[in-house]
This record gives structure tokens, sequence and C-alpha cells, in this order.
């Protein structure tokens, strides 16, 4: 996903076997955690280069089939944090705003083409993704206290996270079921969804400092 020819021939060798391609399903993607006054260029430009340029690479390559063959999906995976932010999470947080942002658009300029973009937004999953996510390289510092007390709130849900196995099923509720452009998956993706849309952003703030810890430091 990281390089163009790569993904070009790949896409290539697929239509070459299929003949067309109807799904695409952008899943792949990389975290990070750390303050955001800490992460380096290169780092962000990592995260970025997989989770919104990698997408970016696979539509580019597969839609012209989709739109000659006048029908397609894509369906990116998002987050929930492409709608609500993390501390510590900002530039993967980031990431994916913008392939939301990218997503709408997309689905602006193709829908005359009949083919359609999907958004599936995970909560925290069970998955080595969530429970190996990287650390920016540059000692947390100021931040010390507060991020690992943030980090054990996350760890904590994620140990009764759903599995993958939950988007898994969401993803194919897009492809078979009826149209909807978001699609919140497993455990409270759905709620956390609702409490952006119609909670007061002053309780939205509220409820995500209290779920990150602050305010709950460590034991030194």
């Amino acid at each position: 996903m990281t390089d163009d020819a790569s993904v070009s021939n790949f896409v290539q060798w697929v239509l070459s076997e299929a003949g067309k391609i109807d799904i695409l399903v952008n899943n792949a993607g990389v975290s990070l955690v750390g303050p955001v006054e800490n992460t380096s260029t290169s780092e962000a430009h990592t995260v970025f280069d997989a989770n919104v340029f990698g997408p970016l690479r696979m539509i580019r390559a597969a839609l012209p089939s989709m739109r000659a063959a006048r029908s397609g999906l894509i369906i990116n995976i998002s987050s929930v944090l492409g709608f609500l932010p993390a501390p510590f999470m900002g530039i993967y947080a980031s990431s994916k705003h913008a392939l939301e942002g990218l997503s709408e658009s997309l689905d602006h300029e193709i829908r005359e083409f009949n083919v359609r973009v999907v958004l599936v937004e995970p909560t925290f999953t069970n998955t080595k993704l969530d429970v190996n996510a990287a650390q920016t390289a540059a000692p947390l510092g100021a931040y010390a206290a507060q991020a690992e007390a943030t980090i054990k709130a996350v760890q904590a849900q994620i140990k009764t996270a759903p599995s993958a196995v939950t988007v898994a099923e969401k993803v194919l509720a897009a492809i078979n079921g009826p149209y909807k452009m978001r699609q919140p998956a497993g455990g409270q993706a759905t709620l956390l969804s609702r409490l952006r849309r119609f909670m007061p952003a002053k309780a939205v703030d509220s409820s995500l400092r209290k779920t990150f810890g602050f305010g709950k430091r460590p034991a030194s």
C-alpha cells in the first residue's frame, strides 16, 4: 500500500485474473501512541502513508475499472477516532479524520458512476494493532504521568474489546445489506457515534477525559 508501483501492479494482476473489481476494502493501517508535541515528522508521515495515502493509492488504481463497469463499492476501514479523537492518539486520529473527509468527498464524486463509499468505524478491537500500538520515540517528559494513566485506561478497554470478527461481520453487512455510508462496528461504536452527534460538546469533552484517565495518575 505504500508503494505506487506495487499497488498498480497488484491491481493490474487482479484485473487480468478477474476481469473487474467489484469491491475494494482498504483495511491495512498502523497506529501510534504518544503526545502530539513529541511526534516527529517522520513518525507522522509513516502513519499517514499507511492510513491515508495507502487507501488513496488503492482507490486511484481500482476506481477506473469500477467506473467503466458503472458498479462498485469502496469500503474504507476508519475508526471511532475518525470522529471522536482521543488524547495521546492525535496522529492516528488525524489520519482517520483525513480518511473520513476523503471518503465523503469521493462518494459525491463517484456516485453518478454507480460506485459508492462506505466507512466502517470500529471502536477499540482486540487485535495486534491496538495491543501492540507503536509509541513515539521521544521521551514522554512532562506528559509521562498522564500518558501512562491514559495508556492504562486504553489497555483495560482492549482486554474486553470485541475481536476482529465483529469488524469483518460489519464489512459483510455493508456489502450485502442496504447502503449506509457510516457503519459503526463493535463494542460501543454505535453509542459513541450517537453521543458525538447529539450530546453537547462540553459533555462529550468531560466524558472523554474521564474515559481516558485524566485526573487519575498512576501511583508513584
